[in-house]
């Protein structure tokens, strides 16, 4: 079975962070995962289900500042 496209996009996301991770600071690091926090809320749980479990992971959403 093909996964759905946004589980792909997901696991390229994640592949992606893991390989730049030796070249960044704690602090990006933790604005990575934070990123990767709103938007699995967001089109995972807020569009596909209209549910909030965490609203604090909003403030690293797009257009957010670091």
């Amino acid at each position: 079975m093909t996964p759905h496209p946004l589980v792909t996009q997901l696991r390229f996301t994640r592949r992606e962070w893991v390989r730049g991770l030796g070249r960044v600071t704690a602090e990006e690091a933790a604005w990575m995962i934070g990123h990767l926090a709103w938007q699995e809320q967001r089109y995972f749980l807020e569009l596909a289900q209209g549910t909030m479990v965490a609203a604090e992971v909003k403030r690293f959403g797009y257009g957010q500042r670091r």
